[in-house]
């Protein structure tokens, strides 16, 4: 047994700066093994919810950085070993940063589609709004994702962009949103005629949900009119300007056959004159 041990803890020069054991080695590949199977469990806890496409992708991105791990582990149990690997990290660290300087937005980008793909925040099919832009999520990948506007183009969107801004899920809570039309009528206006008049608007269009059902609010006494906004919910929010132009014409048309008035912002010029002398 002892000669056993000693030939296991017997030293090989590799290079001039790399000795190592055969027990080395031995361990090495124990604390491999254990590794992959905790990784394992890790990447099927994390991707338990995704769907199966999703998973796919998660699955890859994951490999690639298994090896990462793999190498980190190589190196810090050669060193708790006693093995001399200060010039492989060296070497590894200048190479790392050098990549990670070189590729930092591309990392960015991948690591924000990899927490999309685990927070599951946004799905295909989704509306989402970002940076003012408002599209139909018809794919995520691990670097980008890419919408449809209402207008049929294609939005290219850096998954890194969901880090550093504010994304709006439309349809986070289901299909249905709530949407409005905002209009302004002339002082002295009678309010709950106004009121039933823009209820009657929403309600005559079909696009509008009749539950929950419309609702008016009055929004503010403005400069130069009293501020309303009639509220409701459509079904199919991503052509929301379709419905609420009509809502419009349909305000415009009650509003004429009502006397009521929609005001435009005026102002009084005094002009001064000086007796010139």
């Amino acid at each position: 047994m002892k000669e056993i041990l000693e030939i296991l803890n017997t030293p090989y020069k590799l290079t001039e700066h790399l000795t190592v054991s055969i027990m080395d080695l031995i361990i090495l590949a124990v604390v491999l093994i254990i590794a992959s199977f905790l990784l394992t469990i890790v990447r099927k806890l994390l991707s338990r919810k995704m769907p199966r496409e999703d998973k796919k992708k998660f699955k890859v991105v994951f490999g690639y950085a298994r090896w990462l791990i793999y190498v980190g582990i190589v190196l810090i149990t050669l060193h708790s070993l006693g093995v001399d690997v200060t010039g492989v990290f060296a070497a590894s660290a200048a190479l790392l940063i050098g990549i990670g300087l070189a590729l930092q937005t591309l990392f960015q980008d991948i690591i924000s589609g990899i927490f999309i793909l685990v927070d599951q925040t946004v799905h295909v099919g989704d509306i989402i709004e970002l940076d003012g832009k408002v599209g139909k999520v018809d794919e995520i990948k691990l670097r980008t994702t890419r919408a449809t506007t209402a207008d049929n183009k294609v939005l290219v969107i850096p998954n890194h962009l969901y880090l550093t801004n504010s994304l709006y899920n439309w349809t986070q809570n289901g299909v249905m949103t709530r949407e409005s039309v905002s209009v302004g009528v002339a002082y002295g206006s009678d309010v709950q005629l106004v009121k039933k008049l823009l209820l009657q608007a929403a309600s005559n269009q079909p696009e509008v949900l009749d539950t929950p059902e419309p609702g008016v609010l009055f929004m503010d006494f403005g400069d130069s009119s009293l501020n309303f906004k009639v509220v409701f919910t459509l079904a199919d929010s991503f052509n929301a300007r379709f419905p609420q132009s009509e809502i419009r014409f349909e305000i415009d048309r009650l509003f004429r056959e009502n006397g009521i008035t929609i005001p435009f912002p005026q102002r009084d010029i005094h002009i001064i004159e000086k007796n010139k002398k």
